[in-house]
């Protein structure tokens, strides 16, 4: 069991670090399209580039129009930061004094929701404004199978936790 808390401790501050970069990518990359600091365009308008910051140096390039930016750009950035974080706080789950938690199965029900429901409601919305690339398709086959998985571990802790919790007043 201390193998299982070293990697999930180590992938715990792996993801939340994960995290957080992406969430600071969407949020400057919103920061530098609405006030335009930091931002280029290339060919006349028609793509944009989010710079480094004080530079010209491009950090993220995009087409420069509004579907785009709102499915193709910025929904991937905060959406990838979302599911980074809730890995996390599974991971996070593994390495507590205590397994079995209403705080743990509570963690484990938010990421498969977050995986089964939100890529195909995000992608469904974004059918109707933007063309969908054939890969898209493969990312939520992958997130549902992942939501899958741990609907079952959700299950497994959930069922470890009324065992503790019959053993507990057994006590």
């Amino acid at each position: 069991m201390k193998t299982t808390h070293i990697v999930s401790r180590i992938l715990f501050y792996l993801t939340r670090f994960l995290a957080v970069v992406y969430f600071f990518l969407a949020a400057y990359s919103v920061f530098t399209l609405l006030t335009g600091l930091f931002l280029t365009f290339k060919d006349n308008g028609k793509y944009f580039q989010v710079c480094y910051p004080f530079t010209e140096r491009p950090l993220m390039i995009g087409d420069y129009n509004l579907p785009y930016i709102l499915f193709d750009f910025l929904a991937p950035l905060s959406l990838y930061g979302l599911f980074f974080l809730l890995s996390s706080n599974v991971f996070k789950v593994f390495f507590q004094p205590k397994l079995f938690t209403p705080n743990g199965v509570s963690h484990l029900r938010r990421f498969y929701l977050a995986n089964l429901l939100v890529p195909s409601i995000v992608i469904f919305i974004a059918f109707f404004f933007v063309p969908l690339d054939n890969e898209v398709w493969m990312f939520i086959i992958l997130h549902g199978m992942l939501g899958a998985f741990a609907y079952f571990l959700a299950a497994i802790f959930r069922q470890g936790l009324n065992l503790q919790n019959e053993q507990d007043l057994f006590i």
